[in-house]
């Protein structure tokens, strides 16, 4: 797995649901993503990219308070948002570390800081904050096993 950071900025939601589109597609089997930002800076946006690169085509919206949805494909897709969580304890009481043992869901995992200490060593973390405009977001990778400029 590549350490470098890679950046990339997208200029509308709809370029942005397509880099997680395409990420999800170049990456087979289990795929962690802790997302990183402030409110409204598109972690959701990012987690219905993936969806559409799974196939699923129910809405997705951010689980604030179930804590954790899940989503039926070929290659399910859980969509966590701690948010609401406190401590590393509460998203161990909510059994989110189960979801890691899987080897071909892709987890997405909204406010992921507030769980670092359960995360697996093969998260990718993505860093989203606003651009200099409503739409134009920038995009911060760490530890992606792909190329995120060529996708």
């Amino acid at each position: 797995m590549a350490a470098e950071i890679q950046k990339i900025s997208t200029d509308s939601v709809q370029a942005t649901r397509r880099l997680a589109t395409a990420l999800v597609r170049s990456c087979p089997g289990r795929l962690i993503l802790a997302l990183h930002g402030d409110l409204g800076t598109g972690k959701t946006c990012f987690v219905q990219g993936l969806a559409d690169g799974l196939g699923i085509r129910r809405p997705v919206t951010s689980p604030t308070f179930t804590l954790i949805r899940e989503y039926a494909a070929d290659r399910p897709l859980i969509h966590a948002d701690l948010y609401r969580m406190n401590t590393t304890r509460q998203s161990l009481d909510i059994g989110l570390e189960e979801y890691f043992e899987g080897d071909h869901q892709v987890v997405a995992i909204e406010w992921a800081e507030r769980a670092n200490l359960l995360l697996p060593d093969d998260t990718i973390h993505v860093y989203l904050c606003a651009g200099d405009d409503h739409t134009r977001r920038n995009l911060e990778f760490h530890h992606c096993p792909v190329r995120i400029d060529s996708l």
